[in-house]
């Protein structure tokens, strides 16, 4: 299920956005696509990082559900800018809201690796492993050579992140896209998409990508 192409701009933001290095923050860009981590809230405030292995990337309309906000006992909303965000901070796409989306992620996954279809389970264990240090919420970052990224790709770039669109990179702002620059030709990248998910890129996955990233 495709989101919007523009994201939602919100003028007095709660801590429920995430950036492509997975933090949970309070900026004004809302979003294209919902995120769940689990309950990490209480009280209206997030207390916890995540509370499972489980990360994944909905759609924000879905039949006639209604997702409630800050209720206790109910999994945090989280809200991403674009598809290529979610994918950095490590989610996947739902199964349940997304089905096509996720039969094709772990479709190209599996042309990508050479394995069978993994699991939701499997999956999900996979990419825990790759986003985070194991017990800790810090970041892993990952060396690809920049030859081989595909679009979509979100890596450092001048000590920020930033999407490959192409043949450029463009930086992202806590306020959106910023100016491309040219994407080098040569040498090892650091990424924040994690391994198997650039993997599923290169197999032909292909994530929304807000308009303002795009030639």
């Amino acid at each position: 299920m495709a989101g919007p192409t523009v994201g939602l701009v919100t003028s007095s933001p709660r801590r429920n956005r995430v950036t492509p290095t997975g933090d949970i923050v309070a900026i004004p860009l809302r979003g294209a696509w919902l995120g769940n981590r689990g309950i990490l809230h209480a009280d209206g405030e997030i207390v916890r990082h995540h509370a499972s292995d489980l990360w994944i990337t909905c759609a924000l309309e879905f039949r006639d559900w209604r997702l409630p906000q800050w209720q206790p006992h109910h999994f945090t909303v989280l809200f991403f800018h674009d598809e290529a965000v979610s994918l950095a901070a490590g989610h996947r796409p739902c199964a349940l809201c997304r089905r096509g989306d996720y039969n094709a992620f772990r479709t190209a996954l599996a042309a990508g690796t050479g394995e069978d279809p993994l699991s939701a389970a499997q999956l999900n264990r996979r990419l825990h492993a790759e986003r985070i240090v194991r017990g800790t919420h810090r970041r892993r970052l990952h060396d690809e050579g920049w030859a081989d990224l595909p679009p979509g790709t979100f890596v450092i770039h001048d000590d920020a992140p930033a999407v490959v669109v192409a043949d450029a990179v463009v930086p992202w702002t806590t306020a959106g896209y910023g100016r491309r620059r040219s994407r080098p030709s040569h040498g090892l990248a650091q990424t924040l998409t994690p391994p198997s998910t650039i993997a599923a890129l290169r197999a032909g996955y292909r994530p929304q990508i807000d308009a303002t990233a795009q030639p």
